[in-house]
């Protein structure tokens, strides 16, 4: 029997009545949420200094007030990343409230992510896979809550519970990841954050669910009825998202993203076959949080004429003001957000964006409000700032390292108290595949007209979709025709990407070809400085950088330019 699993949630914050909507929507077996991040571990770790009690998603706990009954009257079992730092307290949690509710449920947890903290470190957790979860299950676990596995395990740990896969049944646990890849993001897969979505009505997307076969392979859908749209495009744009080259590894298996498979299956329907698996790496990637300094903002408003002399002029009297005993690190960017001859002040107006930050708060704090407020009668004509600054914030910085899988100890804890150690261990049942080189197909050429180009926005032929991995961003680009790929694939180089995109020059960026998914990967290493929590760019996730891109104006061949791909 198919097993069906859905997702409630995306990230800490996601749309609260999703998990109501998913229980009462239509037929499941096993609904999960995600909710940990790179960013929401911070936060997390945060919330744990104030009260060590805490340390979990606690809008987990309010959501299931409601969503104990309606699992428990449809058989739904539930399985949430929501423990975050502290499964063991969310797992006790629960369990008091299933008490409150009256609504009696056998409570599960997954812990041993947590890493001895390096010096000066807030948090540190290696990303686990999903045999914790398994076990849970298995000893009649209805919830089951964990820490910092990968969002895929949400899907893989209950897979191999139905089914009874072993590590060694590596393409079934591949097809399993890459059906957990599509569903971690919540409504990204139902057009949300969509290229195209101008073709859809996405105002309320539904989430959406998997129906997983034994053989790993699966269907991506929804709820009938539910808003937003799921096709190879809302897929494809997924399978793309804060992912690289051909081997997606994580700790349960490899899988190989050249051999996944799409094809319509009717409305609202999209089949995944083919997926391969390889052995996990030796090494779990952990992540490790501090708190990196102290940060402070102050956004001029430049009004009219002058723009770039206004600018001029206050960077100069604030520097000049900070003299030595300014922050170490100072960032001016000047958005040009204004128009000639405007028929409003906000459209007459530009941006000009300090950010400082320092180890020290003193030089965030009254050095750079005292710098900006003083001027405001001896600056530029028309001066004002969009908010008043403040005495400056924390920030967070985000590493990603590697940590020897012996060094990790999973330990699923059962409904009844048992305590059941996870096999670290790697099991080869074959050697890693030879990725070989794509071939790529033969450049366009035409009969008629010359080759004839007109310029247009990339976008109106190609999709894309960006997101980050602690400071790097990915940018996956795909078009839905095969003359649409013969041509982006030989147009969008490296070279050509860093043309379009002028603030990746000097940063190091790697192409991925995926000719299965018609797609191409880009990977920009640092151009989120330290990840999220840093807030280097006013993007700090990266997430417009893929609709940058297709915005940007390139010789389009007129046998397909505007056609579109929704």
């Amino acid at each position: 029997m198919v097993l069906r699993i859905g997702n409630a949630s995306g990230f800490y914050g996601d749309r609260f009545d999703a998990m109501k909507e998913m229980l009462t929507g239509g037929p499941l077996d096993v609904l999960t949420g995600d909710y940990l991040a790179e960013l929401t571990m911070l936060i997390l770790g945060r919330d744990r200094l104030k009260d060590p009690r805490y340390g979990y998603a606690k809008t987990f706990l309010r959501q299931l007030e409601e969503g104990l009954g309606l699992a428990q009257e449809r058989g739904v079992r539930i399985v949430a990343n929501a423990g975050g730092l502290n499964p063991a307290g969310l797992a006790d949690a629960v369990r008091e409230l299933s008490v409150r509710v009256g609504v009696p449920v056998r409570v599960g947890w997954v812990e041993g992510d947590a890493l001895p903290l390096p010096e000066g470190a807030l948090t540190a957790n290696a990303y686990t896979g999903g045999s914790g979860i398994a076990e849970c299950l298995r000893g009649g676990a209805d919830v089951v809550v964990t820490g910092r596995v990968t969002d895929a395990a949400l899907v893989t740990g209950p897979a191999a519970w139905h089914y009874g896969w072993g590590p060694e049944d590596l393409d079934q646990l591949a097809g399993a990841v890459v059906a957990g890849h599509v569903l971690e993001c919540g409504t990204q897969a139902t057009g949300g954050n969509y290229s195209f979505f101008a073709g859809h009505d996405v105002r309320r997307p539904g989430f959406p669910l998997a129906e997983v076969h034994a053989d790993g392979s699966c269907v991506i859908t929804k709820h009938p009825g539910t808003g937003g749209v799921v096709d190879v495009g809302t897929v494809t744009a997924q399978l793309l998202y804060e992912t690289g080259g051909a081997r997606y590894a994580g700790p349960d298996v490899t899988a190989r993203l050249d051999t996944v498979r799409l094809e319509a299956d009717g409305r609202d329907r999209v089949r995944i076959s083919g997926v391969r698996g390889e052995a996990p790496p030796p090494e779990l990637k952990a992540g490790v949080t501090r708190i990196g300094g102290w940060r402070n903002e102050v956004v001029f408003v430049l009004t009219g004429l002058d723009i770039e002399a206004k600018a001029a002029l206050v960077r100069a009297q604030v520097e000049d003001a900070f003299g030595k005993a300014g922050p170490r690190d100072v960032r001016w960017d000047l958005v040009r957000t204004d128009r000639a001859d405007a028929g409003s002040e906000e459209c007459a107006s530009a941006l000009l964006r300090l950010v400082v930050r320092d180890a020290d708060p003193e030089a965030v704090g009254r050095v750079v409000s005292g710098a900006a407020i003083e001027l405001a009668l001896g600056s530029y004509p028309g001066f004002h700032v969009t908010a008043p600054p403040g005495k400056g914030a924390p920030y967070g910085v985000f590493e990603a390292v590697g940590v020897e899988r012996g060094r990790v100890v999973q330990t699923a804890v059962l409904p009844d108290g048992e305590r059941v150690l996870v096999p670290s261990e790697v099991v080869r049942t074959r050697g890693l595949e030879v990725v070989a080189e794509p071939v790529l197909p033969e450049p366009l050429s035409w009969s008629a007209g010359g080759g004839a180009t007109r310029r247009a926005p990339l976008g109106s032929v190609a999709g894309a979709r960006s997101g980050d991995k602690g400071g790097d961003v990915n940018v996956g680009v795909w078009v839905r025709g095969d003359a649409e790929w013969r041509w982006l694939v030989h147009e969008l180089t490296v070279e050509r990407f860093r043309e379009l995109l002028p603030e990746v020059a000097g940063l190091v960026v790697v192409r991925h070809v995926l000719p299965n998914l018609r797609a191409l990967n880009f990977v920009v290493e640092g151009l989120l400085g330290e990840g999220v929590a840093s807030q280097a760019r006013f993007d700090p996730q990266g997430k417009g950088v893929g609709e940058w891109l297709r915005g940007r104006w390139v010789d389009v061949p007129v046998a397909f330019a505007g056609a579109g791909v929704g």
